[in-house]
């Protein structure tokens, strides 16, 4: 209801309450001590009606009050204050940094359907399954159906700040969308991950709780980098990520990716550093390569033992020296995938730092770092059957068949 229009209602009431008080007294024989009784009468509810109607007012325009943030795409974007249906697309480990941030899940409605793979495969799920009720439909073959997606009538939609078409069947739908960028920080992925939880405090007035979480962040990052800093080239073992090994096709993470950032700032050397990106190879250059340590990701469903075994058909693993020396780990996955940026960076971190580096951070327990963070962040108290989950995520976990 319009303000202006509750008011005009308000003032209405009062001047037709006191016609009928002024009616009053003129037949009634004891009139003025009647008179006054009825016009205190008329007062008082008028004044009760009018606070009433105000708060209603107030409550009203409050819900449509806007804050206006600036995106990672440089885009002023223009937002409810009050949102309670958000939709996150392409931006697949956002639904974790999202729920680490606001504590709950209740008003995501919509998720990518990688992200909702990785969710019910990990632990996110467990402590926020509301989550499992968004919707995935309105992604179809990679791609957003927009018309599926108004039919979810979002308050906002985050996603991929990279994805400009994606952005402009927003803009043309009339969705306000706040792009999220991956590369920001130049793939440093403590800062990236502080980068999306300050777009969070801006989008949602809440910069004292960003500020914290980010301060967190950062601390972990110093901390390693104050060990391994100090290791010399030479004293690095040589790492390969398998970012996706799937069908037969093998794609190494190398620069101008998180792959760079995780392997360096934990102590080792990359292998694939003078390819871009998660480029693809074949088993021949793996060979040349001869990794020490071999990390595969969970957008692969491949796990250490199918290398380790060497079961994997149409590539022969025994002879590389990370399968020969039993130097083959799989990336945990706790409220996400742990490779790109998302709400457990400090920890992935942290575990790389003692995987690649295990004599510097011997006296690392992340067992306990495990539980220490979850309680912190999550409020939750991991038992050792959920650190081991975490620990040994299943194929399913990738979205993908093997």
């Amino acid at each position: 209801m319009n303000l202006k229009r509750m008011i005009t209602g308000v003032l209405s009431t009062v001047l037709i309450a006191s016609c009928f008080a002024g009616c009053g007294s003129s037949s009634n024989g004891n009139s003025g001590k009647n008179a006054d009784e009825q016009k205190e009468t008329v007062v008082n509810i008028t004044e009760a009606t009018f606070n009433e109607t105000a708060d209603d007012a107030e409550a009203e325009t409050e819900s449509y009050e806007t804050r206006t943030i600036i995106d990672h795409t440089g885009a002023e974007v223009t937002l409810p204050k009050e949102m309670h249906r958000i939709v996150i697309s392409s931006i697949l480990p956002l639904p974790s940094v999202y729920c680490l941030f606001r504590g709950s899940a209740e008003d995501i409605i919509g998720i990518h359907p990688s992200s909702m793979a990785a969710a019910k495969n990990s632990y996110l799920i467990n402590v926020f399954p509301e989550l499992a009720n968004a919707d995935t439909s309105f992604v179809e073959n990679g791609e957003v159906n927009v018309e599926q997606l108004l039919t979810l009538d979002p308050d906002v939609v985050f996603y991929s700040a990279a994805n400009t078409e994606e952005r402009a069947l927003y803009d043309n739908a009339g969705i306000p969308a706040v792009g999220f960028s991956t590369t920001i920080a130049d793939y440093d992925c403590v800062e990236t991950y502080a980068a999306w939880i300050k777009l969070f405090g801006e989008i949602y007035g809440e910069s004292e709780t960003a500020n914290e979480i980010i301060a967190d962040g950062r601390k972990t990052a110093e901390e390693i980098k104050a060990v391994t800093d100090k290791i010399p080239a030479d004293e690095r073992p040589n790492v390969l990520i398998l970012f996706s090994y799937d069908d037969g096709v093998i794609k190494a993470g190398g620069s101008d990716f998180f792959a760079k950032y995780w392997i360096e700032t934990a102590g080792g050397n990359n292998v694939a550093a003078a390819l871009k990106g998660s480029a693809e190879v074949n088993m021949e250059q793996i060979y040349e390569w001869d990794p020490d340590i071999i990390l595969i990701t969970n957008f692969s469903s491949h796990l250490p033992e199918d290398l380790l075994n060497n079961t994997v058909e149409g590539n022969d693993w025994s002879s590389v020296k990370a399968v020969k020396e039993g130097k083959v780990y799989k990336y945990p996955l706790g409220m996400y995938r742990w490779f790109p940026p998302a709400s457990d960076t400090p920890l992935v971190l942290k575990w790389l730092a003692k995987t690649i580096q295990p004599e510097l951070f011997a006296d690392m327990d992340m067992d306990e770092e495990l539980r220490s963070f979850y309680s912190e962040h999550y409020g939750v108290q991991l038992t050792d059957e959920d650190i081991q989950k975490i620990y040994h995520p299943a194929r399913a976990a990738s979205g993908k068949k093997s």
